[in-house]
């Protein structure tokens, strides 16, 4: 079993949907990694991760429109340490993931056709995220018996 970690930064531009599935496959394929599992994980509590489509982008807005109306800014949060925008964001990110698993065949990702891998900052101004991607598995491909 083979193991590749790389800890990507990513540059935020504030609240908003970052794709970031070419990176991901960078890594996959900078891995050796034929067969197997790419984890990601990121390390914050205010910005989320988000398999979601990858042609409209209206769907990307929708989203984002629908999570503001469900956590509006604004509401009388009682942590509010870093603004109006701090306690909804770690809401927001308690909704979502940190997390995502995507299975790996032929030195690639398997994701849909229409899917893709975002970083949703939910955060007013930008930010450096970091996002740890690990990638095990096999450097051949798998053979079922």
């Amino acid at each position: 079993m083979l193991h590749h970690q790389q800890i990507l930064k990513i540059q935020t531009t504030g609240k908003s949907l970052c794709k970031i599935t070419p990176k991901i496959e960078d890594v996959v394929a900078n891995s050796g990694i034929k067969t197997g599992l790419c984890n990601l994980f990121l390390r914050h509590t205010s910005a989320s991760l988000l398999i979601q489509e990858n042609a409209d982008p209206d769907v990307l807005k929708d989203l984002a429109n629908f999570l503001a109306k469900l956590v509006p800014e604004g509401a009388s949060y009682i942590h509010d340490a870093e603004g109006p925008d701090d306690m909804p964001a770690h809401i927001r990110t308690a909704l979502t993931h940190t997390s995502e698993q995507i299975p790996i065949a032929r030195g690639r990702l398997l994701l849909g056709t229409w899917q893709g891998i975002y970083l949703w900052e939910h955060r007013q101004r930008g930010n450096i995220r970091e996002l740890v991607v690990h990638v095990s598995g096999v450097g051949s491909e798998f053979v079922p018996r």
